[in-house]
């Protein structure tokens, strides 16, 4: 946990994967089978609880997973603060005890416990315990080191539920991660609905919904731990929480979120649900750049419209990109691109085309489209809105603040808006195509 790394304990050899220190007979019987499923060897499991962990640890080698029984210990937080001394950095500790009290459960937690157990406690619990363990390990690494160069903070939001803003969120953090080789965060804000894990073919975890529970905890050894690693490089931050379970937040924990993840990487992309904006406008304030995704639709346009305005008086300082997605062949969308970027009045930035083939592969192989379909045109234009947001970060993107600018005249919102009836057809019009 917070020892410094000793070469005269670890030798040439790696870490244990697990080993435990228990009181009694009963938990060490729960425990074995246990360890067998999980391919670990029983003889790391101890008799001595606590006590005789941190007189262990102290002149051996950590384990990966670290299992302590603290049914004999008088003064369980002073214990865990003298284990934390002697337990390595990277070990992830599982802690038992007799006590039910969630004043001890949240302290322990503080502590750095990823888990406490009230014995007696059942095989599948502890299966379940292990099983987010062993998440953890597979999490991000802040031992990495980091190229020396600015942080790059994007939003992916979608005008409209359902245009892909998720999609194409997940296929840059791919490309930031994979292509440009930078430490990558994937922030997925849609708390009930999320698709960032699912589309990387994870489980998210309970990171996100623990972090709006009790932003308190977060600060860099909870990113280590909530995050889920996609690659080396990629790191997810999801949820799936039920439907039944309302998640109010302030928004604070969100941006301390922001903070971390800035402090932990080289890039952070959000998937930021368009609701977001108008309940958390402060989620903003440290954002590099805004990738606004609709489909050559009347109301996504008018949507677009509503967006960049927010934009344009709430983030000021965003460069401000505009993509469209799953465009089809010329005639088959509901609005031309010329009428699209006439209603929003600015040129749209990129153009992302429809190809079902590439997005049914990427779905089945649970991988994102830009991995999938690389040398496609959908690929092709991905690459090129990330190259284009990496260029923004790093100070080169000289025709950032062109490519948004107005084409026309200034007009108000609401008359872009009324102006888009035009863009429909008339009664005389749809009659003859009727007939």
């Amino acid at each position: 946990m917070n020892a410094p790394w000793s070469p005269s304990r670890h030798g040439a050899t790696t870490r244990d994967p697990f080993s435990a220190y228990v009181c009694d007979d009963a938990t060490a019987d729960t425990i074995r089978p246990v360890c067998v499923e999980m391919g670990w060897p029983v003889e790391k499991i101890n008799k001595g609880g606590l006590r005789n962990a941190v007189q262990s640890l102290s002149v051996s080698a950590s384990p990966n997973i670290l299992f302590v029984d603290l049914s004999e210990s008088g003064d369980p937080l002073n214990d865990i603060n003298a284990l934390a001394e002697v337990c390595e950095p990277g070990t992830v500790v599982i802690a038992a005890g007799e006590v039910n009290d969630v004043r001890l459960y949240r302290d322990l937690v503080s502590s750095g416990i990823q888990d406490y157990l009230l014995k007696p406690f059942s095989a599948d619990q502890l299966r379940e315990a292990f099983a987010h363990a062993q998440a953890v390990l597979n999490g991000p690494r802040h031992s990495d080191p980091v190229a020396d160069r600015p942080h790059m903070t994007a939003a992916v939001v979608g005008a409209r539920g359902g245009v892909g803003a998720s999609t194409i969120a997940a296929s840059l953090a791919w490309l930031f991660s994979d292509g440009h080789k930078r430490s990558t965060a994937l922030l997925d804000l849609d708390v009930h609905f999320g698709t960032g894990a699912l589309s990387l073919d994870l489980e998210p975890g309970r990171g996100l919904t623990d972090a709006i529970e009790n932003p308190g905890r977060i600060d860099g050894l909870f990113i280590e731990r909530a995050m889920v690693r996609a690659n080396d490089k990629l790191s997810i931050l999801s949820a799936e929480a039920p439907m039944n379970q309302p998640l109010l937040s302030d928004g604070g924990a969100f941006y301390q979120l922001q903070e971390e993840m800035r402090a932990a990487f080289e890039c952070t992309v959000i998937d930021l649900p368009r609701n977001m904006l108008v309940l958390h406008p402060h989620l903003m304030n440290e954002i590099q750049s805004v990738v606004v995704v609709s489909e050559l639709t009347l109301v996504g346009a008018r949507d677009v419209i509503r967006i960049l305005s927010w934009l344009k008086a709430n983030a000021p300082h965003a460069n401000v990109l505009v993509a469209l997605n799953r465009v089809g062949p010329s005639g088959t969308s509901e609005l031309s691109k010329k009428d699209f970027e006439s209603s929003i009045e600015r040129k749209v930035d990129f153009v992302i085309p429809l190809d079902v083939k590439v997005v049914c592969q990427a779905a089945k192989l649970g991988k994102p489209v830009a991995e999938v379909g690389k040398t496609s045109k959908v690929g092709q234009e991905l690459q090129a809105v990330g190259a284009r947001l990496l260029l923004t970060a790093d100070g080169s993107d000289e025709i950032a603040g062109t490519a948004s600018a107005k084409t026309g005249k200034s007009t108000s919102l609401a008359d872009k808006i009324v102006s888009l009836k035009s863009l429909l057809p008339s009664k005389k019009a749809k009659a003859d195509l009727d007939a």
